[in-house]
């Protein structure tokens, strides 16, 4: 056998999930006799595979939907796989069917060792039962003795932080503490692939902290355990994932390294470049009114790519009705995942007079890397007090100039690459 075949501890082969839509139950009458009919002929289920890909968007003219569309997936030993995918996408299916919940229609998932998800708040959790006893029950689930159990009690407790509420029945709990405990004990009871589908969300920001970095032990531990990680959070996927893979209706469209995914996914769902803008209605009665917002190489056209290596300008058009000299501009600069980089304001350089206000500012040539960004707008009144706030109101993506050979063709990290001044003393 090939080495790195052994790694592989989670194969999915030609796995595809079919839902009928509109009606609770099984088939017709005529359906179901069809069926049998082609069953006696020896033939396969003739609605096995028939049915539309899922989109959510449209109407569908079949009454089946494939979830799931043939997907095929190889997930090895240690690996933290993040997958990722608009609303629809069928994530979750497809973890369900890992999980065990339910049952494919057609196609075969393979595994090595234990599995643990947790799908849902209280995911195999028993309300009546506290949360001490629920530490039993999922262990013995999971196929683990009494005594090894115990042994990881304190451990689990501790990390959950429930210790005042762990003989408490878990249908008292809030759903934070669902979520802590549920997480604890699928994190140290040691299964040998880990299943977290978005329900760390619901945790406060301490906790997410901690739970993800209890995944990167995990994984980085000396068994190597596998996590499977859905979220909506980019940044946590960044943060954990070794490896990813995007969905989009039913289908894995594509798998790799997890920034060229992610840069994917944003591409096409969430970060749609449109780097100039032209308002009717962004506006505040008898104060001001936003004519228009753009970013472009100095010199070119909206349309044109935006280079890194020219000066890039920033250009926004503001019609102020009274009182202009109490307001300013305030911008944030945002990374590809809608975090501030850095703000930056006309504070000290710009004094707004009644009617068309034309502003510019200038970043230096070379200050971007090459990569995905947004701008926030902010007016903000009397220096303390905002009155308008539009996140990614522009957003644009900063593109590397095609590079000769012989000199460095990586990326830096970061998002920008300042330049300072240098010198060496004598």
């Amino acid at each position: 056998m090939n080495p790195e075949q052994e790694e592989v501890i989670l194969k999915v082969a030609n796995l595809s999930k079919q839902y009928r839509l509109g009606v609770v139950g099984n088939a017709t009458i005529k359906e179901d006799i069809k069926k049998l009919w082609y069953k006696a002929m020896g033939k396969e289920d003739p609605y096995l595979m028939v049915g539309e890909l899922n989109d959510r968007t449209t109407s569908n003219l079949s009454d089946y939907v494939l979830a799931l569309n043939n997907i095929n997936l190889e997930v090895r030993k240690g690996e933290v796989l993040g997958i990722i995918g608009a609303n629809g996408a069928g994530k979750s299916t497809l973890l369900k069917i890992l999980s065990k919940i339910t049952s494919p229609t057609a196609g075969t998932v393979k595994f090595k060792g234990r599995i643990a998800s947790l799908l849902e708040v209280g995911t195999g959790f028993h309300g009546e039962l506290t949360g001490r006893e629920n530490i039993y029950l999922n262990g013995a689930i999971l196929g683990m003795t009494k005594q090894e159990i115990s042994n990881k009690m304190d451990e689990i407790i501790e990390f959950s932080g429930c210790d005042g509420y762990i003989d408490t029945p878990v249908k008292r709990y809030s759903s934070g503490m669902t979520v802590r405990l549920a997480f604890a004990v699928a994190a140290f009871l040691e299964p040998d692939i880990l299943i977290i589908d978005e329900v760390l969300a619901v945790g406060d920001a301490e906790f997410q902290k901690k739970a993800i970095g209890k995944m990167k032990d995990i994984s980085r531990g000396e068994l190597g355990r596998t996590v499977l990680f859905v979220s909506h959070n980019m940044q946590s996927v960044k943060n954990l994932c070794t490896k990813a893979i995007l969905m989009e209706k039913g289908c894995i469209v594509k798998e790799g390294e997890v920034d060229d995914v992610i840069n994917q996914y944003l591409s096409t769902d969430n970060f749609n470049s449109k780097n100039y803008a032209k308002f009717d209605d962004e506006h505040k009665k008898d104060i001001f009114k936003i004519n228009e917002i753009g970013i472009r190489n100095t010199g070119k056209s909206y349309d044109d790519p935006i280079i890194e290596d020219e000066e890039i300008e920033l250009n926004l058009n503001i019609n102020f009705y009274k009182e202009p000299e109490k307001y300013h501009i305030t911008y944030h600069l945002l990374d590809e995942l809608g975090e501030s980089i850095f703000s930056f304001y006309d504070l000290k350089s710009i004094n707004f007079v009644e009617g068309v206000n034309q502003i510019k500012c200038s970043f230096y040539k070379e200050f971007f890397q090459s990569g995905n960004f947004g701008i926030a707008l902010y007016i903000v009144y009397n220096h303390e007090k905002s009155i308008f706030a539009k996140k990614n109101i522009v957003t644009f993506s900063v593109m590397e100039r095609k590079r000769e050979l012989g000199t460095y063709q990586g990326r830096e990290p970061g998002y920008i690459k300042p330049q300072f001044k240098w010198e060496r003393q004598k």
